[in-house]
Parts: structure tokens; sequence; C-alpha cells
């Protein structure tokens, strides 16, 4: 793992916090929405990571401080012309290590919430959309925002735009509308609008119950998902869910489950 270039910093623009086995994490740079820096973006990668492997955290929720989520990456950083000393292989080899955190958003196995108001723009919307759901605040503005400042876009925007709503990811990626909460919400880009008054509560409810779930099968139902996602035939989806089922069938939690079931109460479940 690389060293976080300045952890002091690195602390400041990212805050965390464990609630009732949630991890709270806060994009904490309010006055420019949220911009990612690389000591913001180095340190979310770590964190996540970590996260991955606590037995203290069960779900991860994705936020931003402030009026919005992530405007994507600092434009006024990129006007200066920040890190073109570096080769382009130096420059390319950073950014894929950053980009790691949008794979690690959705490929870990623990569910990822992103709570989101305001702007969601660039690689902010890209990390919005690698969480397993995002509850947005009915003041959401979601764009992709990368054409207009020349980019092709980064942190997996184009696969999950175009996992998310098929062949109209190319509107989205090549015109780059400003979608209200609700225009994003009949797209399929977010799973929830409320008023932003209860974002918070709305998704600490969700957290919740996904947090009391069964963590391991959760994680086994995550796997499935994106094994289907990428392109696995009837046959190998088939193969993965047989014993991916089994596998959840020899779990302390099923058998908790069961029981509870028969015997008409809620169940507890241990992650075992």
């Amino acid at each position: 793992m690389t060293a976080l270039t300045n952890p002091d910093t690195a602390t400041q623009e990212l805050l965390e916090r464990t609630q009732a086995g949630v991890l709270w994490i806060t994009m904490n740079r309010p006055d420019s929405l949220n911009a990612l820096t690389g000591t913001m973006i180095e340190r979310l990668s770590v964190v996540l990571a970590d996260a991955a492997e606590r037995d203290d955290v069960k779900v991860i929720v994705l936020t931003g401080a402030g009026r919005g989520f992530c405007a994507g990456g600092d434009v006024k950083a990129m006007a200066t012309g920040e890190g073109r000393e570096e080769t382009l292989e130096q420059r390319s080899a950073r950014l894929r290590r950053h980009m790691d955190s949008a794979r690690l958003l959705h490929d870990m196995p623990k569910p990822t919430i992103a709570m989101a108001r305001g702007a969601v723009a660039g690689a902010g919307l890209s990390l919005a959309l690698a969480c397993d759901l995002l509850i947005a605040s009915d003041t959401l503005k979601m764009t992709s925002a990368f054409v207009k400042v020349g980019l092709s876009g980064d942190f997996g925007s184009t696969y999950f735009l175009t996992q998310r709503i098929g062949h109209k990811a190319r509107e989205l990626a090549l015109l780059s509308p400003k979608l209200t909460a609700d225009e994003a919400l009949s797209l399929g880009l977010v799973n929830r609008v409320v008023p932003d008054g209860e974002l918070e509560a709305a998704t600490s409810a969700i957290a919740a119950q996904l947090a009391a779930g069964p963590g391991l099968a959760m994680g086994h139902i995550k796997a499935n998902l994106n094994t289907a996602e990428q392109g696995a035939t009837l046959p190998e989806a088939l193969d993965c869910e047989a014993w991916r089922h089994i596998r959840c069938g020899l779990t302390a939690d099923h058998a908790e489950a069961a029981s509870a079931f028969v015997e008409k109460r809620a169940p507890v479940f241990t992650n075992r």
C-alpha cells in the first residue's frame, strides 16, 4: 500500500466515524463541493480497504460535507498543470491506484451506500454509482461533467453508467445534462429520493437494517450480482449461485434465521 503523501491533510479532508456497525465516511471540502484531491482519494482507498476487513464494520456510507456530495476532480488544480512534471506512465499509474476506491465500493463483501445531496458530478458521480445503493436528497443535481472539461471519464464512470442505464449512458456522457433528483430516479441512477431534511434519517434507517442483517449472506449476494453483471453465462451464474447458496446454508446465521422463522421471532445474526 502506498503511503499517504500528507496524512494530516488526508485526515482533515476525509472524516470517519463508526456507529452501530456502520462506517460513515465524509468527504470534507465543503467550500469546493468536496472536489477530490490526491490526499483525499488516497485516504479513501486506504479506509475502504481497511473497512472490508474490519469485523466491527457491517455497512459503509459515503457522503459529502455541506451542500454537495462531490463535484468530481479539483478543476482549479487541473488548471495549474498539477502533476504534469510526471511521465504519462507515472500519471496513469497514480490515477489507476486512486480509482481502486471505486472498485472497493463496488466489490467489497459488505453493503455500501452513497448518501447524496446537491452536486454529484464527474468522479463524484462515479463513486456514488459504485455503491450498492444511492439515497438522494431532493436537492440532488447529477451530471457526468467530464466532457465539459475535455476529459473522457474515470473512476469507472463508463462502466457504472452503462450497467445502470445501458445505451442511455451515451447521452449522459456525451451531452452531460444536469439531472434533477426525480430525473435520476426515473432513469434508475438513484434508489430513493427523500426531502433534504430527511436524508440522514432515511439513510441511517437503511444502513441499520443492513447492519442487522446476515453479513456473510449479503457478501455472497453481492458476489452473485457482480458475477452476473460481468457477463457470466447462465450456466456460470447457476454454478456460482449453487456454491454460494450451499455455503450460506452451512452458516450459523442461516440456522438462526430458520429457528427464528419457526419460533416467530426476529433473528439475531452474528456473521458466522
